[in-house]
């Protein structure tokens, strides 16, 4: 059984009864004192009482799991609270006026048109009494998904230093370096015009990894003029074995998390085989609201095994920002990754 998202073990049942016995017990001295006079009627006060506590405590808390499922305290606070009061009020009045009814046949035996006058006469204190559950459970309901909220805004904001570190990491890591340079090393003889533009590529690269390390978005206008100098330096090291399309026509509304695309690349550059024999062929185009990278899958003959971390990361950190998801499409042939383009009000 599951109330508010609590799992209800015996021990929680028991606990929840426990408080429901309190309750009608404080009710019935409060409001039956007549009935405690002898066993008999004290066992009927109690039972009567006791109705009326576990219909409205449990149809409440009902009510507010439903809600609380259906509509978020945080995007929509004054449409839940409205709801949830009048939801609250209106079941709150209607159980406990049927709950009486049944109560007055079964231990007076006073049929419901002889015993609609008294019922309504102590409505009042049943709406005030409701009113004042309603309140305790829209305050509690409020700062538990403050807190929840809070929580985990700085859990994705820690993700998200982690992934900024990570991909710092990975863009200016030893190999990246070594093999930046032993490219350089041979074009500064063999062709020096195609040196000085690959200098001038790195040096944009690197420049674009400082500046958007504190920042959480970026527009997707400098993100692809960072890729094309990112493939530029790949294809210039790898020649003909690699082929990268690039299809983005960015807009100015767009963004995307900073190096999101490079690291997509890096991916399938690190885990496929690249040859003369099996170039690998990688496309960057926008479909729609997201932008797609697909690879050939060529897995190499040896080598490390991907644990994803970076795929992870970057799912983590969109999810701050979106709730479309990333999608992951994979076949014997392709490797497909795509990501939501996010928009300048998301930003």
């Amino acid at each position: 059984m599951h109330i508010h998202g609590v799992s209800y073990t015996p021990l929680n049942i028991f606990k929840f009864l426990s408080a429901n016995i309190i309750v009608s017990l404080l009710v019935m001295f409060s409001f039956l004192t007549s009935m405690s006079q002898n066993p008999e009627n004290f066992l009927i006060g109690f039972l009567w009482s006791f109705s009326i506590t576990f219909t409205q405590w449990t149809g409440l808390q009902l009510i507010h799991t439903y809600i609380d499922r259906k509509i978020s305290w945080i995007e929509t606070p004054v449409k839940k609270t409205i709801i949830q009061i009048s939801a609250f009020l209106l079941y709150s009045m209607s159980a406990f006026i049927l709950i009486q009814f049944v109560n007055y046949y079964i231990w007076i035996g006073t049929l419901p048109a002889e015993s609609w006058y008294p019922i309504i006469r102590s409505v009042p204190y049943t709406l005030l009494i409701s009113l004042v559950i309603t309140l305790i459970f829209t305050s509690i309901g409020f700062f538990v998904a403050w807190k929840q909220s809070f929580v985990q805004g700085e859990k994705l904001k820690l993700e998200m230093m982690a992934y900024k570190y990570e991909s710092l990491r990975n863009q200016i890591n030893p190999h990246f370096l070594f093999n930046s340079l032993n490219v350089l090393s041979d074009l500064v003889f063999e062709d020096p015009a195609l040196a000085v533009k690959f200098i001038q590529q790195l040096s944009d690269l690197f420049r674009y990894v400082l500046d958007s390390r504190d920042k959480e978005l970026v527009p997707l206008k400098e993100e692809m003029e960072f890729i094309r100098s990112f493939t530029f330096l790949l294809k210039t090291r790898f020649e003909n074995k690699l082929i990268i399309e690039n299809e983005v026509q960015e807009s100015a509304d767009d963004y995307i998390v900073p190096m999101t695309l490079q690291l997509l690349v890096e991916n399938a550059v690190k885990h496929n085989e690249i040859s003369e024999s099996y170039p690998l062929w990688i496309s960057i185009r926008k479909n729609h609201d997201y932008l797609e990278v697909e690879n050939r899958v060529q897995p190499k003959k040896a080598g490390e095994d991907s644990k994803q971390i970076g795929l992870k990361n970057i799912i983590q950190q969109f999810a701050f920002f979106s709730e479309r998801p990333i999608e992951i499409l994979t076949s014997e042939k392709s490797f497909l990754v795509r990501v939501p383009i996010l928009n300048s009000f998301e930003k």
